[in-house]
């Protein structure tokens, strides 16, 4: 099945070019060490409650803090999912579409030119070419990179196996689980951007059911240098109770956790060089952090506040030591930040900003290491 979105998206979409990099400064003790990166994102709950005394799910708010680092003043940057997402990838700012989940996939259309940090004004869901992502920016500079999400082509009738999305101008019916496919196109960022989807045989590679990251996880080879990590509408925490009859919510998140974390702390490439993060999309405030900026023109971020709210994350490495707790302010922005200085690439959007912070010793404890060329680490173009 071919997921082309035909149409043009004006003269000005095709003029425009929305990668206007920062670049980045020399790296810092312990994150430049870092060469396998994994990013796991759940849903919908505030600091408060995934991390509290009385947290439903106490594998991640006692068990995995201990194993690395708490970061207790990390932010969402919008609501409701997408746009967050997108944010993490990409850098840009949420607008009137993304805030609303794109409940249509409709083309992005620009109402000017690239502003200030690579943001690209207008609305819509499907971003132009010319705005790209990290993954983008890590196959341009030679390092591997996959999206792992949960369930995509378990019922082959709603979508495909690899690459799946709605096709350009449909009704996205994938944001309503069923009780025996639960993935959602809102919860995986690539299929936003024609950069990606525009090459059916490469998106397919690229962004694949989570059941291939087992298989992956067995040699340093096979391990992408980045992999986003995608649980299902149950086991992220969205729903609760599940479309399959599962509990959800934080219960059913860290069953999930309980399951695939064990599986990437012992890979040998996380062993060697990996830093796991663990985040929520948004939490259930407005609150924000680090001077965070709207999209010029485009709405608050955050509809509910101006910012996406305090969520937390777990970050564990073998450069971090095990118990250790950050109270600096970081947010999504931040951590794509931290993932273009791991790999030496310039900031996108948002990531070069004033006020976003690259983890730093706060979190790190290594010393620092150069970041390799392509041609030294014999890294596969795929």
């Amino acid at each position: 099945m071919k997921h082309l979105f035909p149409g043009a998206l004006g003269v000005m979409a095709c003029a425009v070019l929305a990668w206007f990099p920062v670049h980045a400064e020399p790296a810092r003790p312990g994150l430049a060490q870092v060469r396998h990166v994994f990013v796991i994102v759940l849903e919908n709950e505030p600091y408060d409650i995934t991390f509290g005394p009385r947290s439903p799910a106490p594998y991640l708010a006692h068990e995995l803090p201990a194993k690395g680092a708490l970061l207790t003043r990390y932010f969402a940057v919008g609501h409701n999912s997408l746009d967050n997402y997108i944010a993490l990838i990409s850098g840009q700012a949420p607008n009137h579409d993304t805030q609303r989940d794109c409940p249509v996939m409709t083309p992005f259309v620009p109402s000017g030119p690239v502003g200030r940090y690579g943001q690209l004004p207008g609305r819509g869901c499907v971003y132009p070419k010319s705005v790209k992502t990290v993954a983008d920016q890590l196959h341009a500079a030679g390092w591997h990179w996959k999206g792992y999400m949960e369930d995509m082509g378990a019922d082959p009738a709603r979508e495909a196996a690899v690459c799946a999305h709605v096709p350009l101008g449909a009704r996205d019916h994938t944001n309503h689980a069923s009780p025996r496919d639960q993935y959602a196109d809102k919860h995986n960022p690539f299929i936003y951007f024609r950069s990606i989807i525009d090459d059916p045989s490469y998106c397919a590679r690229h962004v694949v059911p989570l059941k291939d990251l087992q298989k992956d996880l067995a040699r340093i080879a096979t391990t992408p240098n980045y992999a986003f990590i995608t649980p299902n509408l149950c086991h992220d925490g969205h729903d609760a109770p599940c479309a399959n009859g599962e509990p959800g919510g934080l219960v059913s998140a860290d069953a999930f956790l309980r399951y695939w974390v064990p599986k990437i702390l012992a890979a040998p490439a996380f062993r060697r060089n990996g830093l796991l993060v663990i985040t929520f999309d948004e939490g259930a405030s407005g609150k924000s952090c680090c001077q965070e900026q709207g999209l010029p023109g485009g709405p608050e971020p955050g509809r509910y506040g101006p910012g996406g709210g305090r969520v937390g994350a777990v970050l564990i490495s073998p450069f971090i030591r095990p118990g250790t707790v950050s109270t600096r302010a970081y947010n999504h922005y931040s951590l794509l930040r931290s993932v273009e200085k791991i790999f030496g690439l310039p900031y996108l959007g948002y990531a070069g900003a004033p006020g976003i912070k690259v983890f730093g010793r706060d979190i790190f404890h290594a010393p620092a290491a150069p970041v390799p060329s392509a041609q030294a680490r014999g890294v596969d173009r795929q």
